[in-house]
């Protein structure tokens, strides 16, 4: 199928200045680009022309912080990302996902992360290694109306630590061994051969948290040697920010591991308007040699689950040692303590505050009408403590609730997007009855709100923050460009009306303003609406060290 879209804009995801192009997919690959008018169907034997003139096309746009791990699998079409222009996600995150592992793990990371990805019980959890999970997403399925394909976007994996620390030590706390150590930095060399790109970590999730500075340099050593990179949720998002973020700049200095740093921001009252400190120190370490990347999401309130509320202490040993510390007296107080008074590890050393922490989505049916209320207004209608609150949904729900967190800081967000290494990632959970808007407006919310609205950043700035410099940071062989010989992952969009439309009230909203998104050269939107193509990829780490579609 050749396809030729003539009279664009391109926006060629360098950065560099916009020109008018003709460009000619051949399959899964970018044949030509050249000036507008220069091609033709009859001499280029195109199946189809698509006159683009008003629109923009630009590579597809790279999301950095995906929890799409199941729900790619699990709800194919994946309209959210495929409707904002989002071409390739990176999986893995936060430390915590399904591979590797074994059977006693998989099942605490079921219930551990039901809050952001759903825990179905009838779908077929067919894999343990990293290289069976790329190879599921991979694999061609039919569905009941006879649609056959892979995935809808094309992926790259990070091996999540805290699953790893869970697969050799358990959930609960406690120091590795020098035998433990060794064996989860062969989980993890073992993983990147079989194709994962580097590792994620949670550090404000249990049991990744419970690590050591010391134990995570070991892991980074391993996957500094093999070229991947570190992509840490620090240990902080609040209090002792800085800290945090120059603990992980440290670990990449002392370990030669390249550094990429999730949702960057600086969150909570404490840290109004001190992004600027936060880019001194990294810009500092840039000048002296350190490799270091970020992504952020354009949005102020966070998400997270409810659970991550609590201290490391009181979620060490998994899910049922838990609901049992939440139900004794004695945990319980100290629980309270923690949260209300000294400000827990988990709560990123702040002290909660009932009004910020809204529920999104919930796994037990009978707390339904819970989801969009925060625990303050919930604790105001039934005469309850938000402290007894919290306790009581958590218990009730097994620890698989959702939630935002109204935490965010807009002079911070807008300063830290403008930076020098800055990339784009949702963060977007997908499931919940009101998740985060921005598991559907992300990319739009950057080109349309920021970029055009604004004017923070130029659209040519914008699309190379969302494709060629994400692109380069997972070592992509021939993607997030647009070039002859690239993959044919590109989308069109009108930069006079692309907007997001997901709210919070109502976050499943597809953005306005994207009018086709080719896949590997497949058209997944065409003339704004979904085709039930799915000719995603997972692409995997090499061993010349790029990243690519094929066995490792």
């Amino acid at each position: 199928m050749k396809t030729l879209i003539s009279n664009a804009t391109l926006v060629d995801g360098t950065g560099a200045d916009r020109r008018p192009t003709d460009v000619l997919l051949d399959g899964a690959v970018i044949a030509a680009v050249v000036d507008a008018g220069s091609l033709t169907a009859a001499e280029t034997g195109a199946d189809r022309v698509i006159d683009a003139s008003g629109l923009v096309l630009s590579p597809g746009f790279i999301d950095m912080h995906a929890h799409s791990d199941l729900q790619l699998l699990v709800n194919r079409e994946h309209y959210a990302k495929l409707s904002q222009g989002v071409t390739t996600e990176l999986l893995g995150q936060d430390g915590l996902s399904y591979a590797p592992v074994d059977d006693a793990t998989l099942a605490g990371v079921r219930e551990k992360i039901a809050g952001w990805n759903d825990n179905p019980a009838d779908f077929d959890w067919n894999w343990r290694t990293v290289g069976e999970y790329l190879d599921r997403l991979d694999t061609e399925v039919t569905d009941a109306d006879g649609t056959r394909g892979r995935i809808a976007t094309n992926v790259a994996y990070l091996v999540p630590q805290g699953t790893v620390r869970a697969m050799v030590m358990g959930f609960a706390e406690g120091d590795p061994t020098p035998q433990q150590q060794q064996q989860m930095q062969d989980v993890i060399r073992t993983s990147m051969e079989e194709g994962a790109v580097g590792m994620s970590s949670g550090l404000t999730y249990t049991p990744g948290m419970y690590a050591q500075t010391e134990e995570l340099a070991g892991l980074c050593r391993t996957v500094g040697e093999l070229g991947g990179f570190y992509a840490p949720h620090h240990r902080s998002y609040g209090k002792g920010a800085l800290d945090a973020y120059a603990e992980m700049i440290g670990l990449s200095r002392d370990t030669g591991c390249a550094l990429h740093l999730s949702h960057a921001t600086m969150n909570f009252a404490e840290n109004k308007g001190r992004a600027g400190e936060l880019l001194e120190l990294i810009d500092n370490a840039l000048d002296n040699g350190v490799d270091i990347t970020l992504d952020t999401y354009p949005y102020l309130p966070g998400a997270t689950t409810l659970s991550a509320i609590l201290p490391s202490w009181g979620s060490s040993g998994g899910t049922e040692a838990t609901l049992a510390r939440l139900q004794g007296p004695e945990p319980r107080a100290r629980i309270r303590e923690a949260v209300e008074i000294y400000g827990s590890d988990g709560c990123h050393g702040v002290v909660a505050e009932w009004d910020t922490l809204e529920i999104s989505g919930v796994q037990n049916p009978a707390l339904a009408a819970d989801v969009g209320k925060t625990i303050k207004d919930i604790a105001a209608e039934t005469n309850e403590e938000p402290f007894d609150v919290f306790v009581r949904i958590l218990v009730e729900d097994r620890l698989g609730t959702g939630i935002l967190q109204h935490v965010g800081h807009e002079e911070n967000v807008q300063a830290i997007m403008k930076h020098r290494t800055h990339t784009g990632g949702s963060d977007g959970l997908l499931v919940g009855a009101k998740p985060h808007p921005r598991a559907w407006g992300t990319f739009p919310r950057y080109l349309g709100h920021y970029s055009r609205d604004l004017g923070l950043l130029s659209l040519e700035e914008t699309v190379h923050h969302l494709s060629g410099r994400p692109a380069a940071r997972l070592k992509l062989h021939r993607r997030g460009l647009v070039r002859e010989g690239y993959a044919a992952d590109v989308v069109l969009f009108d930069p006079a009306t692309i907007r997001d439309e997901a709210t919070f009230e109502n976050p499943r909203q597809a953005a306005s303003g994207i009018h086709y998104v080719f896949v590997n050269g497949a058209a997944a939107i065409d003339g704004g609406q979904p085709t039930g193509a799915r000719a995603g990829r997972a692409l995997r780490r090499q061993p010349d060290g790029l990243t690519r579609e094929g066995k490792s």
